[in-house]
């Protein structure tokens, strides 16, 4: 359990890949008051040239047309988690995801992973997993989609420090959430 007293809420992550490649395909992370941001991934030219490439459930238009640049996924989440540590199910693959992202443009990632289940001490090996499997039926919610990842990590956060729980969250349209988004 976090520390007795800390009110704050993590942050959490999830980034959806392609089958092979770990091709970036979209992205959710949540807000200190429990909203998530979510959105999909235009995939940079130089990504696509090889052709085991694989983009997953997703055609190449539906990136292109629903999705936002990598650049503006990396402004957005330089915004909200600057210098932080976010929270994943899979911090491995998570971690090359978003190296794929920042590498794109030569830049070194601001934010740091680490695996959710340590945020909670007193917990038994295997527990935290196996709770949020059992979430994802409870929610009928999807593994490996990232905007349900999320949900199912705060959602266990909140039944595991119940003294955390923030403000109800926004619905959510799958756009990013601050400011104007760049490709209205």
């Amino acid at each position: 359990m976090p520390p007795t007293g800390d009110t704050s809420m993590p942050g959490f992550i999830a980034v959806e890949t392609g089958d092979d490649g770990g091709l970036p395909l979209a992205i959710a992370w949540t807000l200190p008051d429990g909203r998530v941001k979510h959105t999909l991934i235009q995939p940079e030219d130089d990504w696509l040239d090889d052709e085991l490439i694989s983009l997953g459930e997703y055609s190449l238009e539906e990136l292109n047309g629903m999705g936002v640049s990598p650049l503006d996924v990396i402004r957005e989440l330089e915004n909200d988690h600057f210098s932080a540590t976010l929270y994943t199910a899979g911090v491995g693959d998570d971690e090359a995801a978003l190296s794929r992202l920042f590498d794109t443009y030569g830049l070194d990632p601001f934010v740091e992973l680490a695996p959710a289940e340590s945020l909670y001490d007193d917990l038994a090996p295997g527990d935290w997993s196996r709770a949020r499997g059992e979430l994802f039926g409870e929610l009928g919610l999807e593994p490996l989609r990232p905007e349900h990842e999320v949900a199912v990590m705060l959602n266990l956060h909140q039944r595991l420090a119940p003294d955390v729980a923030p403000p109800e969250a926004t619905p959510f349209d799958g756009r990013l959430l601050d400011g104007d988004d760049v490709d209205d």
